[in-house]
């Protein structure tokens, strides 16, 4: 597996010997690194040519390279290079480090193998819109790729900006941009379509989820894949909602009807899925959570921000035949809201690494069912990992996306 990528930009060069050129001695003093020759002594010479030139000396070298770094005029640059205690000077330049972390949960299910999401920098973009049906999502976030013109607030307020954090930490697991920066997502630079539903406070009415599935269905043709890390109690009949007066169910078995693949939180109270929504419906991906610590297989990871073990069934994990798949869930690193970054753990960390698994596997299977793409993301799946915790006994395949 790849690690985090590590990008260095120099912005002067440091090659090449340099001759200034002569300049009105009116111009201001400029940043230089003098190079003395390798028996010079350093200290001396830089106080002689701060006497005599008017440099002023900032760092004196003496063991990597013998020399020294000063504010002067170019005139006076130019006076100092003529020394033949002198090798070269050569004018100051910027160095910049940009680090983009390749998260545990990212790392994890391969997707930095992926050809599709292409994780190496470059900052290629999935071409695939997911709807996040959450908190919404930090509408400014420089590490998404987020599709205001698509947003939808069917909570309070008046806008679908995340006010909470948890909408736009789901969406930075899915779409990260692969910028170099910040982190990168499973399917990075997706188009994720802001759908509010819940409050500041992370809550919200079932009424209000509808109006978020209700939207998702209205932009079929355009959405291909929508996250719903959110659930409530209740039970799936068998019959779209129609028999046991779900309206939740019978939207979302519409919406999937018109080709948006759902994937959903199994939920973290420990218990059966099938006690809870929309978890326990079938139209749905349902996911469980894994606690990895280090994004690699076998096991043996000290615990990080939560005292699980590792390579596990998540403690707080709800688990049972409607779960479909478990991807990592405890200790993800993601965007935040206000252009942060946050860490944080449970089912709706999970799912979106299967959201993201599912646009990979759409950006090239245009035309795939959300049937497909659930079996799709099972066969892919591995059976890497302890499921000796796992209250159901049934170890359900682990998110491998790296084929996608």
């Amino acid at each position: 597996m790849r690690k985090p990528l590590l990008t260095v930009l120099f912005a002067g060069a440091l090659v090449a010997p340099f001759i200034p050129t002569a300049s009105a001695s009116a111009e201001p003093d400029r940043g230089y690194i003098v190079v003395l020759q390798d028996s010079a002594d350093s200290p001396s010479i830089a106080n002689e040519h701060a006497r005599d030139k008017g440099a002023v000396p900032n760092r004196v070298y003496s063991h990597a390279l013998h020399g020294y770094s000063a504010k002067m005029t170019p005139k006076a640059a130019e006076q100092v290079a003529a020394d033949p205690r002198v090798r070269w000077v050569q004018p100051d330049g910027q160095v910049s480090i940009s680090a983009q972390t390749l998260p545990t949960g990212v790392n994890r299910i391969d997707a930095d193998a992926s050809p599709t999401a292409g994780i190496n920098g470059s900052d290629q973009r999935v071409n695939v819109d997911v709807a996040v049906i959450d908190t919404g999502i930090d509408l400014d976030h420089p590490d998404l790729n987020v599709y205001a013109a698509g947003a939808k607030n069917c909570s309070t307020g008046r806008s679908a900006d995340d006010g909470n954090g948890h909408g736009t930490h789901v969406a930075g697991t899915i779409g990260a941009l692969d910028n170099g920066d910040g982190v990168v997502g499973v399917a990075p630079g997706a188009r994720v379509w802001p759908v509010r539903v819940l409050n500041n406070n992370g809550s919200g009415s079932w009424s209000d989820v509808i109006c978020g599935i209700d939207y998702v269905t209205a932009h079929a043709s355009e959405i291909e894949v929508a996250n719903m890390s959110l659930g409530g109690l209740g039970a799936d009949d068998g019959n779209c909602g129609n028999t046991n007066n779900d309206a939740m169910h019978k939207a979302i078995c519409a919406s999937v009807a018109a080709g948006v693949t759902y994937a959903v939180a199994a939920g973290n109270e420990s218990d059966n899925a099938a006690n809870h929504t929309p978890a326990a419906y079938d139209e749905v991906i349902t996911v469980s959570a894994l606690a990895d610590f280090n994004g690699l297989p076998g096991g043996g990871a000290p615990a990080t921000c939560r005292s699980d073990a590792d390579d596990t069934f998540a403690s707080f994990s709800n688990f049972g035949a409607d779960v479909d798949i478990i991807a990592p869930g405890v200790c993800i690193l993601s965007t935040w809201k206000g252009g942060g970054y946050n860490t944080i753990s449970g089912t709706s960390m999970a799912t979106p690494h299967v959201t993201g698994g599912a646009a990979l596997y759409k950006a090239t299977h245009p035309g795939a069912s959300p049937a497909i793409v659930k079996s799709a993301l099972q066969t892919a799946g591995t059976t890497d990992w302890n499921s000796s915790d796992d209250p159901d006994g049934v170890k359900e395949r682990l998110l491998n996306v790296a084929t996608f």
